[in-house]
């Protein structure tokens, strides 16, 4: 996965809203089955222990059929009910790790926060590396937009929670370039117990990680990845990508392979991958498809080609296992990530849509804050019990399963992967609805 695609896409709905120029379709192909499940909604503005929220975009946005805003959020999955019982996120802190950061976050967040009625963001930002400064692709501003929309949907979804953004001086672009420092990040959040839930909002194509260098930096990320995760309750959430069932094959991150590839991290089995939808809105109803431009923009999804299927992706059912073949499949969950139904943003004077798996990601990591403040403690490696809820009877109820489009990607020549019911390569098992699914991953990972 690139940054430059990602950060182009609420760049293209500004640019969009200034020509006139009509949203892509959203649809997929015609051969995937099926009907898009919706949930209903609630009013408009809405009273919560984290204030008032209202729910209409801002001027510049208004005439986006489908803006979401963190009210509409919260409800199209599940959320609102547990703010209105004071599940806010209050008590934990979720990591931002990020090349750079925003040199404008704090008044960019005082804006969103009051165009939307949230709380004051507690955001504390650190630059722990003592290293020196390389940006090779000049992409700061892109790295800007970044933790800003990462940062905005986190608070959006739980406005309570401490939100630490880790900033390297090394810009991660593809194969090993900026990995190290992001592992330093990573431990340096580790060392010093900032916190128990790690969104990350990046990625390196696999096929630029091939080499010996390669191998040897994702071998230091899984052995760390493993322990922090199975010895101190860390919850890793990664962006599946936005070329679909493809990845680029070059440093410079411009050619795209015209072969399935999927991308690191989020190809590592002790992170829960997060893929992207479509999110429709009618009145207070909500509706999702895989998210597909058509155009070469897609949710991220396929299999890694270097780690094996996990034992938690073993309880699919033998029909799914098949495509498998004993490799890791992603992504394990999804959420709104099409730049033309996603949520407002503010960045630098202007209000864009966030777009991409980097917004999925964030919003997984806030869902996961309120988990953690109901359980009471940091449920930790969540995979497991994922999917034994995917097993179980209160699959259906606990998420949304998508099962219309795929993500194949037309300029690349790319055959993607249908969505189906249950588990697919395109969104996973689904998006979440927050109301059932957090009492009953909490059951799960009790049993």
């Amino acid at each position: 996965m690139t940054h430059a695609l990602r950060r182009l896409l609420p760049l293209l709905v500004l640019l969009c809203l200034f020509t006139a120029c009509t949203s892509p379709a959203t649809s997929s192909s015609n051969t995937s089955q099926g009907k898009s499940k919706t949930i209903a909604g609630s009013p408009t503005t809405t009273g919560s222990t984290s204030g008032t929220t209202t729910d209409v975009c801002p001027k510049p946005l208004i005439k986006v059929k489908n803006c979401q805003t963190p009210q509409s959020l919260r409800l199209a999955y599940g959320v609102q009910p547990l703010i209105d019982k004071g599940f806010t996120g209050k008590g934990q802190t979720i990591i931002d790790i990020v090349s750079f950061g925003s040199p404008t976050l704090q008044q960019d967040m005082d804006v969103f926060d009051q165009q939307f009625g949230l709380p004051a963001a507690n955001l504390e930002i650190i630059s722990p590396l003592k290293v020196p400064e390389r940006d090779p692709n000049g992409d700061k501003m892109g790295w800007a937009g970044e933790t800003t929309l990462d940062v905005q949907i986190i608070h959006a979804l739980a406005p309570d929670a401490k939100i630490v953004v880790l900033v390297s001086p090394v810009a991660e672009t593809e194969g090993t370039i900026g990995l190290p420092e992001f592992r330093q990040l990573v431990q340096y959040a580790l060392d010093h117990k900032l916190g128990s839930i790690i969104s990350q909002s990046w990625g390196a194509s696999e096929l630029t990680l091939e080499d010996a260098q390669g191998r040897q930096e994702m071998q230091q990320w899984n052995d760390l990845l493993q322990k922090s995760t199975t010895q101190q309750n860390i919850t890793y959430f990664s962006s599946s990508g936005d070329h679909g069932a493809t990845d680029v094959t070059d440093m410079a991150g411009h050619k795209l392979a015209k072969i399935p590839a999927v991308g690191f991290a989020s190809d590592s089995p002790w992170i829960t991958s997060v893929g992207g939808t479509s999110l429709k809105r009618s009145g207070n109803t909500f509706s999702e498809q895989v998210w597909n431009d058509n155009m070469g923009g897609a949710t991220g999804g396929g299999f890694s080609k270097f780690y094996s299927m996990p034992d938690y992706q073993k309880t699919l059912p033998t029909s799914t296992q098949q495509q498998f073949q004993n490799r890791r499949g992603i992504p394990d969950v999804s959420a709104v990530a099409d730049p033309y139904t996603g949520m407002a943003f503010y960045q630098g004077g202007e209000w864009s849509l966030a777009g991409g798996t980097s917004a999925s990601a964030p919003l997984w990591a806030g869902i996961m804050a309120i988990a953690n403040q109901q359980a009471g403690h940091s449920l930790g490696f969540i995979n497991p019990a994922l999917y034994k809820l995917a097993s179980s009877s209160t699959y259906d109820q606990d998420f949304r399963d998508i099962t219309v489009g795929d993500n194949g990607n037309p300029p690349a020549k790319v055959t993607g992967y249908n969505a189906t019911k249950g588990w697919d390569a395109s969104t996973g098992l689904g998006s979440p609805n927050a109301e059932k699914l957090i009492p009953d991953l909490i059951a799960a990972m009790k049993n």
